[in-house]
């Protein structure tokens, strides 16, 4: 008898602990009806506070479900549960109705707007790219004369382009060079060594004394000059804050000339463009300087865009 009633006494405390640990995650909330970008999805928002209803589907047919709209729900949170946005907490409603003495006639809409910006600035890195390129019919003797004459242009511009400069090799090759005629098979001549080098620097006033100094040295093509932004952080966020300021102007002017009031921003998206160098092709001019190359670096464009989407509460 004792053992049969200490059974039964840990069967009740079993169900009670289970019923407890079933129930622990059950709520009653009672908040707005808003759409939300999830697919299809509708958020509760009481306060500060935004539950996700996961089964919105199952009331959207009722007449009084709509934005805006005060209601009570009752049913269980899940927070196991993962969805696109994460915009609220993922809720599953058991009830859901008209919250008591409601009298909501929110209306709101989403209006979605973008913004753009340009930003100028000067560039503080120049990269000039210089080959050296010799032939010969002996694929030795193309090699060594492009070694020497490449060795030749290194200490000039190393001499012209002064400390904080960048030099390194980009490319090399020894490439036959073949005559074809018909029904013959090719035939080498001779061949042609390539040696480039790339410089970078960042006293942009030496770009053309180091190509003079190249060319001079024996380097017989300059395959352009760059310009570029070494620190971009700074002038892609003033055009990030421009274009979001303009976004935000656009936005709210549409809500003002529809007698309304931005209650929130849902969504915003960005999107910018790297500045893209200011390139100057070869030139003629540049591998045969009598006077010093005159370079103008220019300017560089910096762009940003910005595209959101702010929910407007409208006059009832």
């Amino acid at each position: 008898m004792r053992k049969k009633l200490i059974y039964c006494l840990g069967a009740i405390l079993a169900t009670a602990l289970f019923s407890v640990a079933a129930t622990a995650q059950q709520r009653t909330i009672t908040g707005n009806l808003t759409p939300t970008v999830e697919a299809g999805g509708w958020l509760i928002v009481d306060q500060n506070e935004k539950f996700l209803v996961l089964n919105s589907n199952k009331f959207s047919g009722e007449a009084w479900f709509k934005t805006g709209m005060r209601v009570t729900a009752t049913g269980e949170i899940k927070r196991d549960v993962m969805t696109i946005y994460q915009e609220g907490t993922p809720f599953e409603a058991a009830t859901l109705v008209p919250a008591q003495n409601s009298t909501s006639t929110r209306r709101l809409t989403l209006v979605t707007v973008s913004g753009d910006a340009r930003i100028s600035v000067q560039p503080d890195t120049a990269t000039v790219t210089i080959s050296v390129v010799t032939q010969n019919p002996s694929a030795v003797e193309a090699q060594q004369s492009n070694a020497a004459r490449t060795t030749a242009v290194l200490s000039a511009v190393k001499s012209a382009a002064g400390t904080g400069a960048e030099i390194k090799t980009s490319g090399y090759s020894l490439i036959p060079q073949r005559v074809y005629k018909q029904n013959e098979p090719p035939t080498i001549t001779g061949y042609e060594a390539r040696n480039s080098v790339t410089v970078t620097m960042n006293d942009l006033t030496r770009v053309g004394p180091v190509i003079d100094a190249a060319s001079r040295a024996g380097a017989n093509n300059i395959e352009g000059v760059s310009f570029s932004l070494r620190e971009d952080r700074e002038a892609r966020g003033r055009a990030l804050a421009e274009s979001t300021r303009a976004a935000m102007a656009k936005a709210n002017i549409l809500a003002q000339t529809l007698g309304g009031r931005i209650v929130r921003i849902v969504s915003v998206n960005e999107g910018g463009t790297t500045p893209r160098p200011v390139i100057y092709a070869q030139q003629d001019s540049f591998a045969r300087a009598a006077v010093e190359t005159p370079i103008e670096p220019g300017n560089l464009d910096i762009t940003a865009f910005v595209q959101l989407t702010a929910e407007i509460e409208m006059p009832s």
